[in-house]
């Protein structure tokens, strides 16, 4: 190699991460896909789709939604992955493809830090212990009382065995050293009805799913699972109130690659923190009781980590084991 050739080569070398940091900075100049590890309707597709079309109407590029439900999780992980690695692909999704898939999933080995990157925390959907008249409950105290007083009597219901209903119910138990049991069934669809119709005792679930129920005095609002009282419904405690530091609402955020350039990954998180703000789009979240956040990237791996070691507790707790 003669001399010119080694100074070309030279000045290649130098400008390559110039360049990277060029196409970084003129972010999004294509469209930008959000997979979804769910199917459309449920808690993490309606979040994207909220904060993709405002994003979309923010940065001048199209949002597009990609649900690719299946395998807890693992499809989308999948899709990601054979993806180019140019931060143009990110998984919106809550937390149980982090903190609940590898307790019953073997091959899901990913992990943030590893092969995946936190972009940011778009929003927190408590869910709600709910009570049916015929158990007597009035409110949490109330719960604590009748349950410890008849151990086995009672049932609750959840959207399946490894969900969030189940395993905030089981990690309640765990705390409280309550004996109530467990009616899995498959989805809200199926345990939602249930717990209206007399079949069950007790449910987790999101408050639009119960709204009208309680309105109608079908059922009975008994407590959240946030660290704090949701403004939701601000009348209603918190379980952190009884049990210190108890924290299971559902987090929705976005995940990137591992290796995706750190200036798109603070460019969309300040773009989300920014997008959640607008009042439209916490108008559409309340009414599908979700409370908007929008965080750093680090601020978004903590809250990850602490769900992974949470859940970690209650999946001992509820005894799940690896497939």
């Amino acid at each position: 190699m003669n001399r010119r050739h080694l100074v070309v080569l030279a000045m290649s070398i130098a400008c390559a991460p110039l360049a990277a940091t060029a196409q970084s900075h003129t972010f999004p100049n294509k469209p930008v896909k959000f997979i979804v590890p769910y199917a459309a309707g449920g808690l993490p597709d309606s979040v994207a789709r909220i904060v993709a079309q405002r994003l979309t109407e923010r940065l001048g590029q199209s949002f597009v939604i990609d649900n690719k439900p299946g395998g807890n999780g693992m499809v989308s992980y999948q899709t990601l992955m054979s993806a180019p690695n140019d931060g143009y692909t990110f998984i919106v999704s809550d937390g149980s493809m982090l903190s609940i898939t590898p307790q019953i999933n073997k091959s899901a080995q990913y992990a943030v830090g590893k092969e995946l990157t936190a972009v940011s925390l778009i929003a927190r959907s408590p869910l709600f212990l709910v009570a049916h008249p015929k158990s007597g409950v009035k409110n949490l105290q109330d719960f604590i009382a009748k349950v410890k007083d008849k151990p086995g009597l009672y049932t609750y219901g959840s959207s399946g065995i490894g969900s969030s209903h189940h395993l905030t119910m089981e990690a309640l138990k765990a705390e409280l050293k309550l004996d109530v049991r467990h009616i899995p069934f498959r989805g809200s669809g199926q345990s939602v009805p249930a717990l209206v119709g007399g079949q069950v005792d007790f449910l987790f679930s999101a408050l639009p799913s119960m709204l009208g129920f309680v309105k109608s005095n079908q059922v009975t609002l008994i407590a959240s699972n946030d660290a704090k009282r949701s403004s939701q419904a601000p009348d209603v405690p918190a379980i952190a109130e009884v049990v210190p530091k108890f924290d299971f609402s559902v987090a929705v955020g976005v995940l990137a690659r591992a290796g995706t350039p750190a200036d798109i990954v603070k460019k969309l998180s300040d773009e989300i923190a920014q997008a959640v703000k607008a009042p439209e789009v916490i108008e559409k979240f309340t009414t599908a009781g979700i409370d908007a956040v929008g965080s750093s990237p680090e601020a978004y791996a903590k809250v990850i980590e602490q769900e992974n070691t949470a859940m970690a507790k209650a999946g001992k707790a509820a005894d799940l084991k690896a497939d």
